[in-house]
């Protein structure tokens, strides 16, 4: 469907009439510029007739730069789309104790956070078409990316936390009453957190089980993820193995109550010993059923104001070459008959002679 915008831009057209008769006519200039083909110019302009046809097109190309201005646009046939997606908030511990080295990351040994941000970045990067949103806690909880489609400045954001930016605790109970009150603003039926940390609660103002109860009855589906090695050698003086020992690195980890806080919210809790286990962990929270949301029905919209203004350019182009190129014309004919003139008279002079 054609339409104008702007439709009112064409009460504008008599604007040139209203000009000439409301604005002073201009004082005859003292002085005056002598053309030496002035007598040809009205063989050239054709006269009167010459004079409505410069009329004719200066209101044409009035007419043409006020359809540009006017907005013309084309609506193509309703289309309508239904997105799948769900909305998903991350929470993640950055306290003191993801900085533990009991991970292989590519054969090295690597702290929790490292492990933790190489698997998340890639699960936040394939979820094309979720809305996706970042917390991070540790003494304190907060939103460092709200529910969003771009999922590049969420994986970036995550990139960029460091240990101890929150504290070096670990509020579990703030980060998920902090994530409940973020997706109580989206529809009930979409509402998942997924929670990773390696310790127990420790700080914040919310016990967990308590932000647990919170989280059910505002429909919120709590997945949670226990990280930590459960064995990890410990090197002895100066880095030796004398005295190396062995240490269970996730003592401190409350599998218990992960686990209570999935249950209590129709979640499931999950335990990473290694990256492996972590990525298998978050292939299975991607195969989260989607939600469908409502239809969404648009009509493309193409503008169309290049194709009046670019005819109006055109036109005054050729409009004002008119004068260039009929003098160019004239004086190439003056110059043939200025040519035959010589070789008439040179042959009639060579007659002659004879």
């Amino acid at each position: 469907m054609f339409e104008f915008a702007l439709p009112w831009v064409f009460l504008l057209l008599p604007l040139p009439l209203l000009a000439r008769k409301l604005l002073p006519k201009s004082e005859p200039l003292s002085s005056a510029l002598k053309v030496p083909y002035y007598e040809q110019l009205p063989r050239k302009s054709g006269g009167s007739a010459g004079n409505r046809w410069n009329l004719l097109m200066l209101w044409l190309l009035w007419l043409l730069l006020l359809a540009a201005a006017a907005r013309p646009q084309w609506y193509g046939e309703p289309i309508t789309q239904t997105t799948s997606a769900r909305d998903l908030l991350i929470a993640v511990d950055i306290s003191g104790s993801m900085e533990t080295p009991d991970m292989i990351l590519n054969g090295n040994p690597a702290m929790r956070i490292s492990a933790v941000k190489n698997v998340v970045g890639d699960f936040v990067l394939r979820r094309k078409g979720d809305r996706l949103g970042l917390v991070l806690f540790g003494t304190r909880a907060y939103l460092q990316a709200p529910l969003t489609f771009d999922r590049q400045t969420v994986d970036t954001l995550l990139n960029e936390a460091q240990i101890g930016f929150a504290g070096q605790g670990t509020a579990i109970g703030d980060a998920i009453g902090l994530s409940v009150k973020r997706l109580t603003q989206r529809p009930a039926d979409q509402r998942v957190l997924i929670l990773l940390t390696d310790g127990a609660n420790t700080a914040g103002k919310v016990a967990p089980l308590k932000a647990a109860e919170l989280a059910k009855q505002a429909g919120v589906k709590v997945y949670t993820i226990g990280v930590g090695a459960e064995e990890m050698v410990q090197p002895g003086l100066l880095g030796s193995r004398f005295g190396a020992r062995r240490v269970n690195p996730s003592r401190d980890l409350d599998s218990e109550t992960l686990q209570a806080i999935a249950d209590k919210t129709g979640g499931k809790y999950f335990r990473a010993h290694n990256p492996q286990e972590l990525v298998q962990i978050y292939e299975e929270l991607d195969r989260l059923e989607p939600v469908e949301q409502e239809a969404e029905t648009y009509r493309p919209l193409k503008s169309l104001y290049v194709w009046p203004l670019s005819l109006a350019l055109l036109l005054a182009l050729i409009w004002s070459s008119l004068p260039f190129i009929g003098n160019w014309i004239t004086e190439l004919q003056a110059r043939s008959r200025n040519g035959q003139e010589v070789g008439s008279n040179g042959h009639d002079l060579g007659r002659h002679t004879q």
